[in-house]
């Protein structure tokens, strides 16, 4: 389901109505597609899937006059739809294993096209951290990416100053139309005028803590490289790059001293390998040498080309392979591909169960392709 085309409207309506279904997330939408060609399929085979796996309330889709009314109340207020495999839709960010199915949009989207490179750091940052971020950001759009980062006080915010003229994305944790902190009122909407507003969660929607690591794997997701300035060890901006690495991303840091509790961070990063950043040039240098590779997508859906046997419809059967995967999950996320190599089934039927077991509301989903039960 990786290649892009121009979805029907129907079609669009129905991938935000199954995004919007309880127990559907991101991997679980992207396995469905995967298994039924389109979303209208899948909502059809929702209540089935979720019996199997083992649901005794029916699951039905989120209902279709709310999502139209949802849609229409985006494109009143100016704003734009980006759906999974359409064709706006971010290459980069398709690639990703959990990329999210829908982005609601303010601005201009057409600079989700051009080369993207992330910068993020600290909010409680250094006069020179700041510094350092808006030249940085101001040289590297000059040299034509677009910068993407995520609107928070501190770096962020430097960040986008110093990408205004150049082109630059806002990946808010909460919905697109609410302004997080509220300190960045005129930088909103100088970037709404001149860049792009980006969020997968619904308008209106009051970020919380549990959005930002969501909206950070989108931030790195969209990038082809991410640079980290000021960073304590326990901080987002470290959780970024570490989704940044997961996706295959090249990681970027400016050292600092060891004095200094912000230094922590990128010191950490360059010595596990991040490339050491004094100046423009020394990532601009890298992202040349990147130029000609392109993001591939990571093999994660196994329905395309690898077909159920003949035996899977089979009640007993079904029965048996949710045994033996129960016996083998528990709380603590286990790797897909562990499951696999245990239980020595083939990847179509252990995802296979496993979206029952989602759907039914049994198991989670977590970062690295885990799962765990609930």
């Amino acid at each position: 389901m990786s290649s892009k085309k121009e979805l029907s409207q129907e079609e669009k309506i129905a991938r935000l109505q199954l995004i919007r279904t309880e127990n559907v997330g991101p991997v679980t939408f992207r396995h469905l597609l995967s298994r039924y060609n389109t979303a209208i399929n899948a909502i059809e085979a929702l209540p089935e899937l979720a019996r199997r796996g083992g649901r005794k309330k029916p699951l039905v889709a989120a209902k279709k006059s709310n999502i139209v009314k949802e849609i229409d109340f985006l494109l009143q207020q100016g704003g734009s739809l980006i759906i999974y495999g359409d064709q706006l839709y971010p290459e980069n960010l398709m690639a990703t294993e959990d990329a999210p199915p829908v982005l609601m949009a303010f601005g201009h989207p057409h600079l989700l096209e051009n080369k993207n490179f992330a910068i993020v750091g600290a909010r409680n940052c250094s006069a020179a951290g700041t510094r350092l971020a808006t030249s940085l950001a101001r040289d590297i759009g000059q040299a034509g990416y677009v910068i993407s980062s995520g609107l928070a006080r501190g770096i962020d915010t430097a960040v986008h100053h110093g990408a205004l003229e150049s082109g630059t994305i806002a990946v808010l944790a909460g919905g697109a139309d609410v302004i997080y902190p509220r300190e960045n009122d005129k930088l909103y909407q100088a970037i709404v005028s001149t860049g792009l507003i980006l969020s997968e969660m619904p308008l209106g929607t009051q970020p919380q803590a549990r959005h930002f690591p969501r909206r950070n794997r989108i931030i790195s997701g969209l990038a082809k490289g991410l640079l980290v300035v000021e960073a304590t060890f326990k901080s987002g901006s470290l959780i970024t790059a570490r989704l940044a690495l997961e996706q295959g991303r090249e990681v970027f840091a400016v050292p600092g001293s060891p004095l200094d509790p912000r230094a922590k961070g990128p010191n950490d990063l360059i010595r596990q390998g991040a490339v050491l950043v004094e100046n423009a040039e020394n990532i601009l240098d890298v992202l040349r040498l990147m130029d000609d590779q392109r993001i591939s997508e990571p093999q994660y859906d196994f329905f395309e080309n690898t077909p159920l046997p003949q035996t899977f419809d089979d009640e007993a059967h079904q029965n048996t392979l949710r045994g033996i995967l129960r016996e083998k999950l528990s709380h603590t996320p286990m790797p897909i591909d562990d499951l696999i190599r245990l239980t020595e089934l083939s990847p179509a039927e252990i995802q296979s169960v496993l979206l029952e077991l989602e759907l039914a509301g049994e198991i989670s989903r977590y970062p690295g392709n885990r799962v765990a039960f609930c």
